[in-house]
């Protein structure tokens, strides 16, 4: 019986992953900032922006934040050919595939079983992504892709006018999502609904129909309704009613069914605006850019911040707002890692979640810094300021990539880097073996642990006999520890409860060395294979059966 063959992309490259290094990261607490006082006891201050490559942040954040991210926004370059400003946005198709891949699978780790991934994207690669996602999540944890109107003027200067761009929504789990994703409030139009013609002392309602479905009804569906008035009523062709007699009986003395002003009508079921203030509305896949703002919109802001440098199409604050309305909940992790001007970072902010942002570019100093800044002091008044409140508070920590451990020296060895401290290197060797780094502050060779019985040292000294006697000794039974270190002398097997390593023969091959650029910059990728030429080609016919 022939293998099932599973549905999904294919192209040039697929098979090749890069081995990425688990880089540590430096906090500079001169770019961190953080609002001198507290505004409100709910005020953040171990928000994260790391500087860096976005491939080897997310290897970095991996360890501590698996499992842990509410809700990831990106908005990844669309691969549309055209060359901006801050980004080169015209990489070959495949090379894309694979370079989304990589940071996709990366993101699903980090994501809570209740989480969600929303992606920013246009038509030139969405459906391409889809299917890419398919793989990395799995079709079934598909949510919706949701259509956002991003310009309400006409473009007259191509065959067509694009006004929409996509937001595909994608969950870790996607029932758990379904359980626990919130409705979005009643707007204005949907208030004005509401009516109380009959003066119900429960306050405004608009009605509902009473009628279902035929082929999804129960025998017990299926009745006469006698009116007010005395009219009988039969349900519609093709539909029942949408309650038993028993319960719509019951609706009656509670006299949430409505028969008109004179009792003749067609019943309705009342539904309050209490209940509907308290059950929201279920989002749509249609987001209009009177509710959610626009590319302009966004750019009149963003200049406003940056004075006149800002993106060229940035996404507005009111975007961004509705979607972390509907995947998280005040305190949650947000995680952007195409953070780009700062927006997904100074929204969750001003909404009060906790978030991550990741950019490579120069504008993590020239445009996210400062739009930070004025978002904890609280000078900044546009974007969703007025609508939720804000006054400023909180701040964020600032971080870069720590360089490559290992280093070629001039004889083209890898060694270990000098640019490593003592601290440095017990916190790298701790994420490449897959401990968590917790220097005790009693015992000097407890540098991490993996357990509570299981520990590591690192150090870069050559220990002695006597050193790896004295060690073996206050491990003691019951405990292990892993050594980590320059060189030793004796026999291994001569320290039952010790496991040692030289260093950086014993991390040589878990990956690859001195590789600090995965982006999409064009000149750092790798070239897809040519063309075959006419001697190619004839090459191939004559190879073929």
């Amino acid at each position: 019986m022939a293998t099932k063959q599973k549905l999904e992309l294919t192209w040039i490259g697929k098979e090749n992953r890069p081995r990425l290094e688990p880089r540590i990261l430096l906090q500079d607490l001169e770019k961190s900032y953080h609002a001198p006082h507290r505004v409100t006891a709910k005020d953040i201050f171990d928000n994260k922006l790391i500087h860096g490559d976005n491939l080897l942040a997310l290897k970095a954040l991996e360890q501590e934040f698996s499992g842990t991210i509410k809700c990831i926004y990106i908005d990844p370059p669309y691969n549309t050919g055209s060359a901006f400003e801050h980004y080169d946005d015209g990489v070959e198709h495949s090379l894309w595939l694979s370079l989304m891949r990589d940071r996709l699978e990366l993101l699903r780790n980090l994501l809570r079983e209740d989480g969600s991934l929303w992606v920013s994207i246009d038509d030139n690669e969405q459906p391409y992504l889809r299917v890419l996602l398919d793989e990395v999540f799995g079709r079934s944890n598909f949510v919706a892709t949701v259509i956002w109107e991003k310009r309400k003027s006409r473009e007259n200067r191509r065959v067509f006018s694009f006004k929409h761009d996509y937001v595909v929504v994608y969950a870790r789990e996607r029932a758990i999502f379904e359980e626990v994703r919130n409705p979005i409030p009643l707007n204005q139009e949907v208030m004005e609904r509401y009516r109380n013609p009959d003066n119900d002392a429960r306050g405004p309602w608009q009605s509902v129909a009473i009628t279902a479905q035929a082929g999804h009804g129960t025998a017990a569906q299926f009745y006469t309704i006698t009116t007010p008035s005395g009219r009988r009523l039969d349900p519609p062709a093709g539909n029942c009613w949408r309650f038993t007699h028993e319960r719509l009986q019951e609706l009656i003395t509670e006299g949430r069914i409505y028969f008109g002003p004179t009792g003749n009508n067609v019943p309705r079921q009342k539904k309050f605006l209490r209940e509907g203030e308290e059950s929201g509305l279920t989002p749509e896949t249609i987001w209009y850019a009177d509710a959610v703002g626009t590319n302009d919109t966004a750019k009149r802001h963003s200049n406003t911040l940056f004075g006149g440098s800002g993106f060229d199409s940035p996404k507005p604050e009111e975007l961004l707002a509705q979607l972390l309305h509907i995947a998280t909940n005040p305190g949650d992790w947000v995680l952007d890692s195409f953070a780009g001007s700062g927006t997904a970072g100074a929204v969750a902010h001003k909404m009060g979640r906790r978030w991550i942002m990741v950019e490579l570019g120069e504008h993590c100093h020239t445009h996210i810094i400062p739009r930070m800044k004025k978002v904890v002091d609280g000078t900044d008044p546009g974007g969703i300021t007025g609508a939720v409140g804000w006054k400023g508070g909180g701040g964020f920590r600032y971080y870069r990539l720590a360089p490559s451990l290992l280093k070629t020296d001039k004889w083209g060895n890898l060694v270990i880097n000098k640019e490593f401290n003592a601290a440095m290197l017990a916190e790298a060797i701790c994420k490449l073996e897959g401990y968590t780094c917790a220097p005790s502050e009693t015992l000097y060779w407890q540098h991490g642990h993996s357990s509570e019985k299981s520990f590591i040292y690192v150090t870069t000294q050559h220990l002695t006999r006597e050193q790896l006697t004295q060690l073996n000794d206050e491990v003691g039974p019951g405990r292990a520890l892993l050594i980590c270190c320059g060189a030793f002398r004796g026999k291994p097997e001569s320290y039952p409860h010790l496991e040692i390593k030289k260093i950086p023969k014993a991390v040589l091959a878990k990956c690859e060395w001195g590789h600090d650029d995965y982006s999409l910059k064009i000149e750092n990728l790798p070239k897809a294979p040519p063309k075959p030429g006419q001697q190619d080609l004839f090459a191939e016919l004559e190879a073929a059966p």
